[in-house]
């Protein structure tokens, strides 16, 4: 005898009974309700929250749904008791939703009631416990540094807060906890560890917004491979989790080897398309724009896979999303099956 409480996330009548998918933050779970419970079951709304009290039991094989992890066993139901009615919702909470971000947002309870949504705070809730149990196996001690704080020299403006007792005064929101872990360091701390909330007012881009929260880390008394050991066993503790397989060694690049291979210090080892460097090649050929180009510093370039189909506007805006690097622009080549 099981008691379920969750959002009705779909109702079926089929004849003499009702069949109510009834969903919370794990999933969902099929209910039946029939005789007496059918005309109460008819009543149910989508995210309607009910409260169902009945017996497990396996489903016939011609009604077995391998596409939902209580897909072999429902709930017949001995009672049903309507907790709160739902107005009709503005968009069906499912993970294929069709509206827009704004509607989205401003029904945020009902899009984080989609099981995608809830499905990233949990998996972000496993990430950050399994990042708080390494470091403590390791000896690191979290430490809560303030929030509010004075203004400190760092690479971003930092957000301001009013001071209400000293007037014109305000405190700072940290870009880091920079000196703090320093501080709690010359104390003697040791180790130290903070899932930390950070705020930088900065231009929005892909990988920056206003508040972010990263993992902080402190050590005494430590050399660089200790270092590279810790990080690459936190990874290896936490790939898992999102289904990836660690290495069993990370690889390295030193600096210098980056630039010249992926021209970043940040390489997506993925990309596959290395800079090929081209000097010598360019310096021998009879084209004078390579030849100057090649005298005056370095000619680089890469193999693009299917680039021959690219279009003259696809390869004019090639040349243009280099040029906030400082190049004049790309040279690029078609090489085709015909030649």
């Amino acid at each position: 005898r099981v008691e379920l409480v969750g959002w009705v996330r779909r109702r079926r009548n089929l004849g003499g009974i009702v069949f109510v998918d009834l969903r919370d933050r794990e999933g969902w779970a099929q209910v039946l309700l029939r005789d007496a419970l059918r005309e109460a079951g008819e009543k149910l709304s989508q995210e309607d929250v009910v409260c169902v009290v009945g017996t497990v039991a396996a489903r016939s094989t011609d009604t077995v749904n391998p596409e939902m992890p209580t897909g072999e066993i429902e709930v017949i139901a001995e009672k049903v008791e309507l907790l709160t009615a739902a107005e009709t919702p503005p968009f069906v909470v499912e993970d294929r939703v069709n509206a827009s971000e704004e509607l989205r947002l401003r029904y945020r309870y009902l899009d984080l009631r989609r099981p995608e949504m809830m499905a990233t705070l949990m998996l972000r809730d496993r990430i950050t416990f399994a990042i708080r149990e390494y470091f403590h196996h390791a000896g690191f001690v979290e430490v809560e540094t303030p929030v509010m704080t004075r203004s400190t020299p760092e690479g971003a403006r930092d957000f301001l807060v009013p001071s209400r007792l000293s007037k014109g005064m305000f405190y700072a929101l940290p870009q880091s906890p920079q000196l703090f872990k320093q501080l709690l360091q010359v104390a003697g701390l040791g180790r130290y560890v903070q899932i930390a909330r950070c705020f930088r007012d900065e231009d929005l881009r892909a990988d920056r917004q206003p508040e972010f929260t990263q993992v902080d880390v402190e050590a005494s008394f430590v050399e660089e491979e200790d270092l590279y050991a810790l990080i690459e066993g936190l990874f290896a503790k936490v790939f898992p989790i999102v289904g990836i397989e660690p290495p069993e060694r990370f690889p390295r690049l030193r600096y210098a080897e980056a630039m010249e291979r992926f021209g970043s210090d940040r390489p997506d080892m993925r990309f596959g398309m290395e800079l090929v460097e081209l000097g010598e090649i360019a310096a021998a050929c009879g084209f004078e724009v390579l030849r100057q180009a090649a005298a005056a510093g370095r000619v680089k370039g890469i193999v693009v896979p299917g680039g021959a189909a690219f279009s003259r506007k696809q390869l004019d805006g090639l040349s243009e999303s280099v040029k906030p690097f400082g190049a004049p622009g790309v040279l690029w080549f078609r090489k085709t099956a015909e030649g």
